[in-house]
């Protein structure tokens, strides 16, 4: 009965540890996973998780994509980004819209936000000037390794 019992016990660990969802950002102690800075920015700080349940955290969603290049998006299944408007909150990347303002500086320089909703950030592009991207055309950008600021 024991050797039920502990069998149970792993397996319900191994299940758990390999939920997909994301994980809170410790903002100030962890580190990304791109340039190895220091997150601290909570309206610019990004994740994806993976199949098996494996965080990868960014200090910048420019930070996120780059890594996009160099890994197999098959083994991806969330994609997130902070909201802008509402720092430290995480949305699904895929249906944010993006704004590239240089009037908007973000940690690794490419002036790079994201939105959860398009009116907020058409608002904010109003008040900033810059381009909007849907995540689609942001990961052309960042594929085609083309200059985000024109």
């Amino acid at each position: 009965m024991k050797a039920t019992y502990g069998i149970f016990v792993i397996l319900l660990l191994g299940l758990a540890s390999c939920s997909v969802r994301p994980q809170p950002i410790n903002y100030g102690s962890d580190g990304c996973q791109y340039c190895s800075m220091t997150i601290v920015d909570k309206q610019h700080a990004a994740q994806y998780v993976t199949h098996k349940g494996k965080v990868f955290k960014f200090d910048a969603t420019e930070c996120m994509m780059n890594t996009l290049r160099e890994v197999d998006r098959e083994s991806i299944a969330l994609y997130l980004v902070n909201d802008f408007e509402t720092p430290g909150e995480l949305i699904n990347a895929t249906e944010a819209t993006y704004l590239i303002s240089k009037n908007i500086p973000s940690p690794m320089g490419e002036y790079l936000s994201a939105f959860k909703n398009r009116e907020v950030a058409e608002r904010v592009q109003a008040a900033n000037e810059g381009i909007l991207l849907t995540w689609t055309e942001l990961q052309q950008r960042f594929k085609d390794k083309t200059v985000l600021m024109q």
